[in-house]
């Protein structure tokens, strides 16, 4: 099996955090804005062509701010996730329309919608990954945070 990269939005605005909204068993979910590098694709480009499909809006991709990587059988989702090594590149992004009802146009599978959280109220939210809950509640551009996450969930 490959190793699988994918690009990740980080979109931050008046200390609100936009996400996926999704719906399992376990009741609601939240995710990065996120979708798989397609050969030939840069990784600028998948976001740009993600954000489109779920949140259904275009953003200009910045910085690279985290890479996380997944290793899923050493996870709580080993149960399906087992066969699962992925690269996980988080870059911040900000939108370029302002607009706050964008409509995704090919949302994914468990996806119900979007929404934005609020920075300080993430701890209460089923985030994943968990481990970017706490990296966020400390981001600031003065304040150097580590890039590589290693194998996290």
């Amino acid at each position: 099996m490959n190793v699988r990269n994918a690009a990740r939005a980080v979109i931050i605005k008046d200390d609100k955090l936009l996400l996926t909204k999704n719906k399992d068993a376990e009741g609601f979910f939240y995710l990065f804005t996120a979708g798989g590098q397609e050969h030939g694709e840069t990784l600028h480009k998948a976001l740009v062509r993600e954000c489109l499909e779920e949140i259904g809006a275009e953003v200009e991709v910045k910085e690279l701010l985290h890479i996380r990587e997944y290793i899923g059988k050493n996870h709580e989702h080993a149960s399906f996730d087992s066969d699962v090594h992925q690269l996980d590149y988080f870059f911040v992004c900000h939108l370029i329309e302002q607009s706050l009802d964008s409509v995704p146009i090919l949302p994914d599978s468990h996806q119900v919608g979007i929404e934005w959280l609020d920075m300080k109220e993430l701890s209460h939210y089923r985030i994943y990954p968990k481990e970017l809950k706490g990296h966020l509640k400390k981001y600031n551009h003065l304040i150097p945070s580590p890039v590589y996450l290693g194998d996290v969930n």
